[in-house]
C-alpha cells in the first residue's frame, strides 16, 4: 500500500471514529489485472452502511452488497480489511476471531491501534490472516513490517 494513501486512510478512520470514542474501518481494494495486492482504493465501512458504527462495528448484509457492486463496477477485489481498536493492543479481539469480515481462507484483516488517532507504521499494526476452519494467523511489530508493506508512490 502506498504510504499517503495509508496516512490519508488512517486520519480518516480516526476521523469517522469520532477522534477517538468509537472504531471505524474499511476495506482495501486491489486491481485484480495488476499487482493482485497493491491497495489502490480504500472503501470506508459507514459509506455502505450507515449505520454499522455503534462503539464498535456491527456490519450488516446491505454493506456487503455495496461493496460487491463496487467491486463489479470497477473491476476490483478486496485484498483485507482494517480497523481500529481504542488501545495500543493490536491483537484480535474475540469478536474478531469468532466474526470475520470475510470469511474466506488468506483473507487479511488489519488492526490499529488508538482509534486510528495517531501515526502508525507498518510494525505498529495486528496483521491476522483468517485461516478457514483452521483459524488465524497473526504478524505484530517485526513480522507485520515483513508482512504489510508501505511503500512510496
Amino acid at each position: 500500500m502506498g504510504r499517503d494513501l495509508w496516512e490519508r486512510m488512517r486520519i480518516e478512520l480516526g476521523r469517522r471514529g469520532l477522534n477517538g470514542r468509537r472504531e471505524a474501518g474499511a476495506f482495501l481494494l486491489a486491481d485484480p489485472a495488476g499487482d493482485k495486492r497493491r491497495v489502490v482504493r480504500v472503501v470506508y465501512y459507514d459509506d455502505l452502511d450507515p449505520e454499522c458504527l455503534i462503539g464498535n462495528i456491527r456490519f450488516r448484509a446491505l454493506g456487503y452488497s455495496r461493496l460487491w457492486a463496487i467491486c463489479e463496477a470497477e473491476k476490483l477485489r478486496v485484498v483485507a480489511d482494517v480497523h481500529t481498536h481504542p488501545v495500543t493492543s493490536v491483537a484480535q479481539s474475540d469478536t474478531d476471531r469468532a466474526h470475520p469480515m470475510m470469511a474466506q481462507g488468506g483473507h487479511i484483516a488489519l488492526i490499529l491501534p488508538c482509534f486510528g488517532t495517531r501515526p502508525v507504521g507498518a510494525k505498529d499494526v495486528g496483521v491476522h490472516e483468517f485461516r478457514g476452519a483452521g483459524g488465524w494467523r497473526s504478524w505484530f511489530g517485526d513480522g507485520a513490517g515483513r508482512v504489510l508493506r508501505l511503500r512510496d508512490a
